[in-house]
């Protein structure tokens, strides 16, 4: 009975042993692999530590000029700076009252010190914190002004990113603020309900994407008919009739007789209707899923997931609102600008970022972010097909504004009406340049403006044509 009774014991205290084993692994693990949450943590004290010791790092735009920086007057008050003020108010973000933008994804490293052994002693002996390491973003200074000036007095977003990498090169969203005062204007910003002005509009504003959808409509047609989709043909009267359900072309224009690629161009609402319903709802929605809606997207900033829902279960008149990019879907610019880079990459997504690397205080890398692949959103002779049809936009369709700049734009405009005014329409443009070998990539709203290929199209040229140096 007692050697029973003592093998009980041995095996629960090797149970207990190897559970305490378990968790210390598990824990040793987790901390090896979550540095930057541990560290970021307001609960974890060695974030104030940090802090304490080391002067906040430089934020520098790819081209090396200051986007933030910490200031520390005789008395060693620091103070965080931002040059260019409001311009990069929503991608740079700011470091008190919380922290936004770069300032809160790039915080592990902005507030660790690299530097030197011989600078730090020399650091010690003046009295001085230790100087922190500095970020260097992806973003042009160049081409985030010509966005921001671009975009004027408007509400509304733009991101500007090179297809290839994934690199953001311009993030603007308007209104906008100014982080040099955010703790002076902070509760007067919390209290503007209506502008909702701390709001990154480019990755979190959620938009209905109006006709620019008919991009991803487009695609479900192309893969359920690869081989007769360039026979589509529609004869347009200015709307479509369903049942009790009416879908009019914008402004009731009468597009008459078109192919797949001219109801693309023209982007005819009815047509697109049309096209819906004959669409396999249940492939549709896997698409959809393909296309990372309803999903998380592969970035490390904040977010808004876009919204798109069809299914088996979907309502003919809910399909064919979706189809043209109205009803309740919901997408935010960034993730439509991931999608248009896509497209201009032969289907291959790369995941966006904002920092190229990180250094420290003598220049020595101690981090480098590489271009990095998401994943294949669709094959490329789609990219192809979809690459030719946004060609045809701009050359015989909504966005001729484009034309004639010495190379050649491939995009989609959008005019998203966002009420029960039919008039009220937010204007979309997203596409690239040049078509035949894309460089950038370019996604622009303007709220409550009207068409796209009035009001977002001429901003869009001047982005193309500043990158492009024409």
């Amino acid at each position: 009975m007692q050697k029973k009774t003592s093998r009980q014991i041995q095996l629960v205290t090797f149970a207990f042993v190897a559970l305490f084993l378990g968790m210390m692994g598990y824990t040793s693990y987790y901390a090896a692999t979550h540095k930057q949450e541990m560290i970021n943590n307001s609960y974890n004290s060695r974030q104030e530590i940090l802090v304490s010791q080391n002067t906040r790092g430089t934020i520098y735009s790819s081209d090396r000029q200051v986007l933030a920086q910490t200031i520390a007057d005789e008395q060693g008050k620091e103070t965080r700076k931002y040059p260019f003020a409001n311009m990069f108010s929503h991608v740079v973000g700011y470091a008190s009252n919380g922290k936004f933008g770069v300032e809160a994804s790039s915080n592990y490293y902005l507030i660790q010190s690299n530097a030197k052994l011989s600078d730090k002693v020399s650091s010690e002996v003046s009295g001085e914190k230790y100087p922190g390491d500095n970020v260097i973003t992806t973003l042009n200074v160049g081409l985030q002004e010509v966005a921001y000036q671009s975009l004027g007095v408007y509400k509304g977003a733009i991101i500007v990113s090179e297809p290839s990498t994934g690199k953001i090169l311009a993030m603007v969203s308007k209104p906008d603020f100014d982080p040099n005062e955010i703790e002076t204007i902070w509760d007067e910003l919390l209290a503007d309900k209506e502008s909702s002005v701390l709001l990154n509009r480019a990755t979190q504003g959620l938009y209905p994407p109006g006709s620019t959808f008919k991009i991803i409509t487009a695609l479900e047609y192309i893969r359920e008919n690869p081989d007769t989709y360039q026979s589509y043909f529609y004869q347009c009267n200015g709307k479509f009739v369903h049942g009790e359900d009416v879908i009019n072309c914008y402004h009731g224009t009468v597009h008459g007789g078109e192919d797949f690629k001219k109801s693309f161009a023209k982007s005819c609402n009815s047509s697109f209707a049309n096209i819906g319903m004959s669409l396999d709802r249940t492939k549709f929605h896997d698409t959809l899923s393909d296309l990372l809606f309803n999903k998380e997207l592969p970035v490390t900033f904040a977010y808004n997931p876009s919204k798109v829902s069809v299914d088996e279960t979907t309502s003919d008149s809910d399909v064919m609102q979706a189809c043209i990019g109205q009803g309740t879907d919901s997408i935010t610019p960034l993730h439509l600008n991931m999608i248009t880079s896509a497209i201009a990459n032969g289907g291959v997504l790369m995941k966006p970022y904002l920092v190229d690397h990180v250094e420290n205080y003598n220049g020595n890398v101690i981090k480098q972010f590489s271009p990095s692949t998401y994943g294949t959103l669709m094959s490329s002779a789609e990219a192809d097909a979809l690459t030719e049809m946004m060609k045809e936009v701009v050359e015989n369709g909504t966005a001729t504004k484009l034309k004639g700049q010495g190379y050649t734009a491939a995009g989609k405009t959008g005019s998203a009406e966002y009420n029960q005014i039919k008039t009220d329409s937010h204007a979309w443009f997203t596409g690239f340049a040049p078509a035949e070998d894309p460089q950038i990539c370019v996604t622009i709203i303007i709220e409550g403006a009207g068409s796209g290929g009035d009001y977002a199209v001429p901003i869009a040229k001047r982005i193309f044509n500043a990158y492009l140096n024409l």
